[in-house]
């Protein structure tokens, strides 16, 4: 596959998978997820891939959600070649591969985004990062893995404030959260990064994907949520009230959802 979207290198035992639409603060369409997917099964099969790093280009965002404009041109973020809206094999995909995935967050992580990090084994946020949902706010929702794994990560009561209130939080806050392991300053996200996946790499591989396994069986159950809560939103993206959402969104307006309650 010719990546358009991402970019993808492997160095020293390290596969490098970077989220290349800066311009775009990294937001995803089809074809991104497409090439993620992509990127993360070359990264399973190749024995000479140990850890994975997932990161972003620029220094702005890692990655703000689905694209908001692709969505109200085209009405869908598009698909695959082969026609399918594949986010949830992306998670899956993060998931199941059996090598750790490190999630380098280098800026905000909204929406979408927010949900990738989320998937990833470790996260290490650079000092300016952002986190945070907008999915109500834009006329959306993550019922799946969105919400119900970041519940088991953060706790319930936060989970319900990160997704009722649409509000963002530093990298010290979500650190203190447990939303992220650590927080490094911007110039050494990257080589922190680096320094987790080699200490990965000189481990037991059997043995990190025996552990890996262990630890996403307990939450296994909610693909099965995930999957439908996805049918939902697809179901729901197209309705006025979705449609007003993402049009106050790229108007730069507050929305009115008074009319839909």
């Amino acid at each position: 596959m010719t990546y358009t979207d991402i970019l993808y290198a492997v160095d020293e035992g390290i596969a490098t998978i970077t989220i290349n639409r800066p311009d775009r603060l990294n937001c995803f369409r089809g074809r991104t997820i497409e090439e993620l997917i992509h990127a993360f099964k070359r990264a399973w099969a190749d024995r000479g891939a140990g850890c994975v790093i997932l990161t972003a280009a620029g220094s702005k965002a890692f990655c703000v959600g689905g694209d908001q404009k692709e969505m109200q041109e085209k009405g869908s973020y598009g698909t695959s070649e082969n026609g399918l809206w594949e986010i949830d094999d992306l998670h899956m995909v993060i998931r199941n591969i059996p090598k750790p995935v490190i999630c380098a967050v280098n800026g905000y992580a909204i929406g979408g985004g927010h949900v990738i990090h989320v998937l990833c084994d470790v996260t290490i946020a650079a000092a300016h990062a952002k986190f945070g949902q907008a999915g109500p706010r834009v006329g959306s929702f993550d019922a799946g893995w969105g919400s119900a794994y970041l519940a088991r990560i953060v706790g319930e009561k936060r989970a319900r404030e990160i997704w009722f209130f649409c509000e963002q939080y530093d990298a010290e806050t979500a650190l203190q959260w447990g939303l992220v392991n650590r927080v490094v300053a911007a110039e050494k996200l990257g080589e922190e990064a680096r320094a987790l996946a080699k200490k990965a790499l000189a481990l037991s591989p059997t043995a990190l994907k025996f552990l890996k396994h262990a630890f996403n069986a307990d939450s296994a159950h909610i693909f099965g949520q995930a999957k439908m809560a996805a049918d939902g939103l697809a179901a729901f993206v197209n309705s006025k009230e979705a449609a007003e959402g993402r049009t106050a969104f790229l108007e730069k307006r507050s929305p009115d959802f008074a009319p839909f309650r």
